[in-house]
């Protein structure tokens, strides 16, 4: 089915409208001397029957005609021939049904068509034609927009998915390169501690090798992913190197980005407790707080080191990452922000609460 028909509560739609006008036409008639029995048996008949024919010729005529691709006088004129054509169509079939109702109703059921009535019969047929295809421009006119913006938004959604996937690639790199330097430094002053940092390293990207083909995670996996990082980091801070988690009941089945608090954490233990001599705690602390899930992740300074250029300011590797997927992914709907006070450099985020039971409910 087509134009104004194609679904049923449409063309249950569009043919009331045509029965009201078969009852308005048949008071007509009836006000101008005609019987109402004789005024509805032919006025309602030849309202469907003329519905039905707009319904699928006007349609095939404005395919062929669409606004835009061709000039408005051959659209008036092929619109125009089309309906005339139709009009003339319909009055012979009322023609034939007006004279089939005489041999065959009772007396007083009949309806004479004089000329007068042809005429006006033929005008009226030109004029319903014309608003079907009218209202058919309209349909595919917006059926063309709803595509558009259908075409628009999986383009918009490739180019977020792209983005996200390169701003992903780009963890593993930066993280490799500091753990080969880490293992690097270790072979010549402890082999074996090396060699457990070089075991702890494969089976990290052995378990991140699966969150890559995630959208999103539960936070639970993310934080399991931190505490194989962390584990891999103390094999050379040993004791220096301390570790938290504060998860309120409800955060861990929130789903986040995979890989989204790594860099976070890369960034606590290299520009915080790297550069202490004393030992330095690590804490993350998640909360659900209605429709949002805000995750805070913490690390000690030494207190005598400055603001760290890129790192304080927000401009550096990880926090831009961290910042630009944020964004991709949620858009205004999430938020980064960071700070440092006294001995202490936290970065917050909040994005929306997505419960892993409510994302597989929308896949399905």
């Amino acid at each position: 089915m087509h134009g104004v028909i194609s679904r049923w509560y449409a063309a249950l739609l569009y043919l009331l409208a045509w029965l009201m006008l078969g009852l308005a036409t048949s008071a007509l008639l009836a006000a101008g001397g005609a019987g109402w029995g004789a005024s509805l048996m032919f006025a309602v008949p030849m309202a469907i029957v003329y519905a039905n024919a707009t319904a699928f010729s006007a349609y095939y005529v404005c395919r062929a005609y669409p606004i835009g691709q061709k000039h408005p006088a051959a659209i008036v004129g092929g619109i125009g021939a089309t309906a005339s054509c139709a009009a003339l169509l319909w009055c012979a079939i009322g023609s034939a049904w007006a004279a089939l109702i005489r041999a065959l109703a009772p007396a007083g059921m009949a309806i004479e068509l004089d000329a007068a009535r042809l005429a006006t019969m033929f005008a009226l047929g030109v004029i319903l034609y014309g608003l079907a295809a009218a209202v058919n421009y309209l349909l595919i006119e917006a059926e063309r927009v709803r595509q558009l913006e259908t075409r628009e938004l999986e383009t918009r959604l490739m180019a977020q998915d792209a983005e996200l996937r390169m701003l992903r690639t780009q963890v593993d790199p930066h993280f490799l390169f500091n753990s080969l330097n880490s293992i690097s430094a270790l072979t010549s002053i402890d082999p074996a501690a090396a060699r457990a940092m070089t075991l702890r390293l494969a089976g990290f990207f052995r378990l991140s090798l699966g969150l890559h083909a995630d959208r999103k995670v539960a936070l639970d996996r993310e934080l399991a992913l931190v505490r194989d990082f962390l584990a891999i980091e103390q094999v050379r801070f040993g004791e220096r190197l301390r570790f938290e988690a504060e998860v309120s009941p409800g955060a861990e089945a929130c789903l986040v980005p995979p890989m989204l608090l790594q860099p976070l954490v890369e960034n606590a233990v290299k520009h915080g407790i790297g550069q202490m001599i004393e030992p330095g705690l690590v804490r993350i602390k998640a909360v659900r707080a209605g429709s949002l899930l805000r995750i805070a992740v913490e690390n000690d300074v030494d207190p005598d080191t400055p603001c760290r250029k890129g790192i304080d300011t927000g401009t550096g590797t990880g926090l831009e990452n961290v910042r630009r997927r944020l964004a991709a992914a949620y858009g205004i709907e999430a938020s980064v922000h960071w700070g440092r006070e006294g001995n202490t450099f936290r970065v917050e985020l909040a994005l929306p609460a997505e419960p892993v039971e409510l994302n597989v409910e929308q896949e399905a």
